[in-house]
This record gives C-alpha cells, structure tokens and sequence, in this order.
C-alpha cells in the first residue's frame, strides 16, 4: 500500500512515524527514575535524614522507584533546589513556602494533621529557668536567638510575638541568627542569651533525648496556632506522578513514617491555608522593611 503513496505523502508518512519512535522513550521519562525529596535544616542535617528514613522507606515502597532526601544548606537554600526544579517535592514551612512562591508557581499537596488541634502546631520563647523575665516585655535590652531566618517557628512566629508585646528588633531587642532551633536551645539552655524563639515539637523532642536539661530553661510564652508545614510540588512535574505522590501521602498509615511529623495522617492542603502567616509577615515587614526580602 505504501508503494501507491505519493512520495511526497510517502516522505511525510515516514517522518512522523520516525518522530513518533523519538517521542517514546521521552514520554517514558515523565516518571522519573527517583524521587528527591527536600527536607529544611531546622536541625542538623544527619539528625533530619535520621528521622525522616522511615518515611523514605515507605515512599520507595508505594512508588517503586527509589528515594533520596536532600536537606538544605539553609532554609533558602531548600526553596531555592524547589524552585529550581533540583528537588521534586519538599516540605516547607508557611514563611519559606510563601516567599518561594512569589517568584514561582508551587503547588501544596498534604500538611500533617494531629490529635487534638488538627494541622497547627506552636513556636515557643523560652528563657533560662533562672530568668527574671516574667512576660515578654521583660526581654526589653536584652540578646534573643532565632533559628533560620526564614524559619516559621524559628524566627517569625517570635518575632511576631514580640512584636505584638511592642518589641521591635534592633530597637527594643538585638537579633541573634543561629540557624536551628537545636542550636537556639542550648545556646538559652547556656545562659548565652536572654531568650530564644523555636518551635514547641522540636523543644519538646529535645527534652525527651536529654539533649537540653529541663532544670535549665523554660517556657516563657507559647505561640498562637501555626498552620502546619506543607508537602509541595515542584513546577512541571508530571500530572499523573504527582497524583500517585499525593495519593500516597493521604493514604500513609505507617506509625514509624508518621512519628516525626507527631502526625495521625496527611490531609490535603492549599494555598490560603497559610493566609494567617502571611498577615504575620506583613506585621512584621510594616515594624521591620528590611526584615522581608525582596522577590
């Protein structure tokens, strides 16, 4: 039949099955062969792989194919490799996930929801245990340690705090970056500054390992509720896997791959979740212009 063709129609006929051949192994390669999940540094980087291995094992075992976690330099660092399209998914915190997403379209697929206050969670100021502070007022002068500066419980939940005390860094308090919220408690724990900003899971582990004496230190104001951290989508990621990633999240039952997160299951999330954390941001930018980069 083909020798009747035309040679032009022929030529055409032949080319589009020759395109059709390339086209195949590329749409073979919409799944990818790994997944790379990206993880913030609100601790240690050995101590986050650690925690987060069951939850690697149980992704290689829903998706078949293997998982690797990347955990950032920093928290920029880990929004960036999303922005960028280095990493696939990556779990981040309402600020970082909000300042990435000014500059790039991320879509949020599943936060972790827990027993009692659904999917929140509270940062903490806590000061040595032998702190005359009372309220945060009485931080007024001194040196206050935050984690991350784009770290939600770690810098701008307490920074907020103080805010709405009527402290304003660099005027009413000096600002002291450490990076992690491990680092905020020893450093309160050591009497090394009057007070530190974290968050209330991360305080509350470290206390249960021995990692900080609870003789040392103290609550000195929890935070309002948080809207939790969310699972999200790196831009052009093929539809039908990231159905299959979503899917497995909302469906994950596995109490080991659960316990970091304190979670009873995933539930499914969207942007405006984080509204509450962007009037925060705001508050602080309008006492603070330099405190909120630029896009």
């Amino acid at each position: 039949m083909l020798r009747r063709l035309p040679l032009g129609v022929l030529a055409t006929v032949l080319m589009a099955g020759s395109l059709l051949l390339q086209a195949s192994p590329a749409s073979a390669q919409l799944r990818p062969s790994k997944l790379v999940v990206g993880l913030l540094p609100g601790e240690s980087a050995p101590t986050v792989m650690r925690l987060n291995e069951p939850l690697r094992l149980y992704l290689e075992r829903r998706l078949g194919l293997p998982v690797e976690l990347v955990v950032g330099a920093n928290y920029a660092a880990t929004g960036e490799a999303l922005r960028f399209g280095r990493l696939d998914i990556a779990f981040l915190g309402p600020v970082t996930y909000i300042l990435r997403a000014r500059a790039v379209r991320l879509d949020p697929f599943a936060r972790p929801s827990h027993a009692g206050v659904g999917p929140t969670f509270q940062a903490v100021v806590i000061v040595p245990a032998d702190s005359p502070a009372k309220s945060l007022t009485d931080l007024k002068g001194g040196e206050i340690a935050f984690g991350d500066p784009a770290s939600t419980s770690g810098t701008w939940v307490p920074r907020y705090q103080l805010l709405e005390a009527g402290l304003i860094s660099g005027r009413d308090y000096t600002l002291r970056v450490l990076g992690a919220h491990d680092a905020v408690a020893l450093a309160v724990s050591n009497h090394k500054v009057a007070a530190g900003g974290l968050s209330l899971p991360i305080y509350e582990r470290l206390l249960k390992e021995g990692k900080i004496d609870p003789k040392s230190v103290r609550v000195l104001a929890p935070s309002p509720a948080i809207p939790e951290y969310m699972w999200t989508f790196r831009e052009g990621l093929d539809p039908t896997f990231k159905e299959e990633i979503r899917q497995a999240f909302i469906h994950l039952t596995d109490p080991e791959a659960l316990k970091v997160f304190r979670a009873e299951a995933f539930i499914p999330c969207v942007d405006s979740d984080v509204d509450r954390v962007r009037t925060w941001i705001e508050a602080i930018g309008h006492a603070n212009p330099e405190a909120v980069p630029a896009p």
